[in-house]
């Protein structure tokens, strides 16, 4: 079997680092916000190029504290996707607030700019974009229509760990940026855990307190908070993996370039890297012409014990718990993409006999097909 996604494998890589990294930690005595939590944040904060890092329970909630940071509250409009893992429009809604989706790029399948200007009304507050499948978000104009009407900018980074625009990585564009360390994710620990990033220090300072009860230094509550905490265990694990991000990351890229290459001939879109931007491949997604070629591919592969996945099914305005707020919303290319892509396995440990395994049943699929 091969398997659209590993994370035993990279264990199993970093058995003996992360065995005795959490032994060290049992062994410590001390197992919420000490000195592997901290040690975290200063070295992440440093791999981002960021000022401060701020470690949270999971990715969900760390949307939901970035958001809170910044001052968005109950009733204010928050502008996202529709295309995109759940969390993103859940985290907006935990606290009250009220998502109003934009419009992807068909070919990046991010957040399409020019599809923002008429969802800003007098309520709108922030703009959430979601570095989809490992690939920047278009921020330039995101940024500069934010700062025309007085927006914050709340970067979802749960897939684009390491990614970068003109160099400068992304979580350190916007106000603030949400991680998830979900173990599938590029920088993943072994269970949940999430951070928030900003160069702001009253933002900052505001994160401190609410993912821990709106706690002072004296743990006396003086804002409004929750029990938000990455534990020393996980950042721990953290602090291991974080050292061979890059490494990983690279590895990520050499297999889709060997997909790439492999697949560039059939009646299929790959993944493609705008200019100035740099992928690191949570996912590399293909697309078809349509829905049931794509999902013929998904049971041929299967068939021959290959694993693939689709990110996302169904976009979150037409999944049944969300569909009534948001009505009659038009958002054509969100629903087409959604119909018609499919991830092939990416993880760093994927090896290239098992790569062209891949591209050969595809190759199969296609010439059987015709």
């Amino acid at each position: 079997m091969i398997p659209q996604n590993n994370p035993l494998a990279n264990y199993i890589g970093l058995s003996a680092e992360i065995d005795q990294a959490v032994k060290r930690v049992l062994e410590s005595g001390w197992y919420i916000l000490g000195d592997e939590i901290s040690s975290f944040e200063r070295e992440f904060a440093g791999f981002l190029g960021a000022k401060f890092v701020v470690g949270v329970a999971n990715g969900t909630e760390a949307i939901c504290l970035a958001l809170k940071a910044c001052g968005i509250k109950a009733g204010d409009k928050v502008i996202t996707v529709s295309h995109t893992a759940v969390a993103t429009v859940a985290a907006i809604e935990m606290i009250g607030a009220v998502p109003v989706l934009a419009e992807i790029d068909p070919g990046t399948y991010t957040m399409d700019p020019s599809s923002l200007r008429p969802l800003i009304t007098e309520d709108t507050r922030a703009i959430v974009p979601v570095h989809l499948y490992g690939h920047p978000a278009d921020l330039g104009p995101i940024l500069k229509m934010a700062e025309e009407n007085g927006l914050f900018v709340i970067e979802d980074c749960a897939q684009s760990n390491g990614a970068a625009i003109h160099d400068r990585k992304t979580g350190t564009w916007g106000h603030a940026a949400a991680f998830s360390f979900y173990p599938t994710k590029n920088l993943g620990c072994l269970g949940d855990g999430g951070a928030v990033a900003t160069g702001d220090p009253q933002i900052y300072q505001r994160l401190i307190a609410a993912r821990q009860y709106g706690w002072d230094r004296e743990r006396i509550s003086r804002t409004e908070g929750l029990n938000s905490r990455l534990d020393e265990i996980q950042a721990a694990i953290l602090r291991i993996k974080l050292r061979r991000l890059d490494e990983n990351n690279r590895k990520r890229a050499q297999i889709a370039e060997r997909y790439s290459e492999s697949l560039r001939t059939l009646p299929i879109s790959l993944p493609t890297t705008v200019s100035g931007r740099s992928h690191v491949y949570h996912q590399y997604v293909i697309r078809f012409s349509g829905r049931s070629l794509r999902d013929r591919l998904i049971e041929s592969l299967k068939a021959d014990s290959i694993q693939s996945a689709v990110h996302y099914p169904v976009p979150v305005h037409l999944q049944p718990f969300f569909s009534d707020r948001f009505g009659a919303v038009a958002l054509r290319i969100t629903e087409e993409v959604c119909e018609t892509i499919l991830s092939l396995p990416m993880f760093p440990e994927l090896t290239p006999s098992e790569i062209d395994r891949v591209c050969a049943r595809i190759h199969q699929f296609f010439k059987e097909a015709q």
